[in-house]
Parts: structure tokens; sequence; C-alpha cells
């Protein structure tokens, strides 16, 4: 079992839906989802490019996924995603749109979002105490990316590249894109089935606790937190670095 922590709203929520379908899968009912019609593309080929995200479930990444340290449990790890929930207050975030992130197709932020890149750093450091030690064989995978010394220090300290300065927050709605003219028919296709939900303010007020039953499973929601305290992120990033 691994568990992740990631941006992520209540199943209602208009972009979560918009998300699912254009992943084609459901992940808070692990049910398969009939994707957008792409001029260009074949249902099949739509699918191919989308398996990769799919397995993950519509999601930003905040903590990487984490198999839990030995000494701790599921139910531990509940209770802290609960308290840190209680902790923080609902930020705003001025808006995502589609757009292409080296080769895959993701919805990125319009501006910087220093509250959105804080909320980050928190659940990193928030959830460390129970994340494992990553494998030999983990780092190696990662490693086989080119990281850079600063992506590598964070890969073997915090076990995920990509945090703090090195974040670039995305929600990922592609494979790897290999063809530049499929490339350009999923993202206006992209662009078109979000039209209504991007390049527009949205309030972030909840975070996902998402499992991977194992290695290679379809990762589900488990739990939705909303946010209820009055905590600004970089409050709460502060918090996190006193209690170290």
């Amino acid at each position: 079992m691994r568990y992740a922590i990631y941006f992520a709203a209540p199943a209602d929520d208009p972009l979560m839906q918009a998300g699912n379908h254009w992943l084609g899968r459901d992940p808070f009912t692990g049910l398969d989802l009939q994707q957008p019609a792409i001029d260009g593309l074949s249902p099949e080929r739509t699918q191919a490019l989308t398996v990769d995200p799919r397995r993950y479930g519509f999601h930003g990444t905040l903590k990487a996924p984490f198999s839990l340290q030995v000494e701790t449990t599921e139910t531990e790890l509940l209770n802290a995603c609960s308290s840190f929930a209680a902790d923080l207050a609902p930020f705003d975030l001025a808006g995502l749109s589609v757009n292409r992130l080296g080769k895959f197709l993701a919805l990125t932020p319009d501006n910087p979002e220093p509250d959105l890149k804080a909320f980050a750093e928190a659940c990193v450091r928030q959830f460390e105490p129970f994340r494992a030690t990553l494998s030999a064989a983990d780092l190696e995978r990662r490693r086989n990316s080119n990281l850079s010394p600063s992506q590598d220090r964070n890969l073997v300290d915090w076990g995920y590249p990509y945090i703090f300065d090195e974040l670039r927050f995305h929600m990922t709605l592609s494979n790897k894109l290999e063809s530049n003219d499929e490339a350009d028919h999923l993202h206006r296709a992209a662009r078109a089935h979000f039209a209504n939900l991007t390049d527009v303010a949205r309030k972030v007020s909840s975070f996902g606790l998402y499992t991977e039953a194992e290695r290679g499973a379809p990762f589900q929601v488990h739990t939705i937190f909303s946010l209820t305290g009055s905590l600004t992120p970089e409050q709460a990033v502060s918090k996190c670095r006193g209690s170290k």
C-alpha cells in the first residue's frame, strides 16, 4: 500500500468532474468514464495517450506517493490529515490553464501562486514523518530522469525531486507526447474541455488522501479533507519547521 497527498476537491466539484472525464476514470468510485471525442484521434488513441495519469487519478501532487514507516499506521496518518486540515484556512488561487509542460499536457497556474507553493511545502514537511525511506530501486528509477543536484538532494532527503523551489505545480492531462500533431489535437481538445474552468479564480479549500493498493494499481480517493482552520499556508510552513 502506498499513500499520496494530492491537490483535489470533493467528487461534485466541477474541476474534478471535468478532469475525471478527461482521463476516463473516477478515482472516487473506481469506475471508467467516457472520455471526450477528440477530432483527429480515435477513442483508443485518446485512451492510450492518457493511460499514465489515468492510473494516478486526476490530481496535483502535494506529497508524492510513499509507503508508510513501519512505526506508523494508516489511522495515525488519517488523524494527521484531519489535524492539518483543521489548522489551515482556505486560500485563493488566481486560475489554472491548459499548457504544455515539457512534452506533457497539464493544467498549471496562470501566474506565480505563493500560497499554493507554501501549501505544497507544508504538505511535504507535515507528512514526512510517515514516509518510509525510498528503496534503492526507487532511487535509481528517479535518477534516470537526469536530476539536477538540487533535485537529487530533494529525492534523497524528502523522497521526491520536484518540491520547494523545484516545484512546478501541475495537474497532468497526458502521457509524454512524442508526436506534435497528436499534442496539438490533444491541446486544442483540452482547452475546449476545460474552457469554463480555466482562467478563473477558485478557492482552495481541501486536499485528498489517495491510496494505491499495490504497485501499479489505480490510485483511489480515500478521503477528501476540508480546510477549516485559520493558518495561512506560509504560517503552516513555519509551524511545520518549528515542530522539527
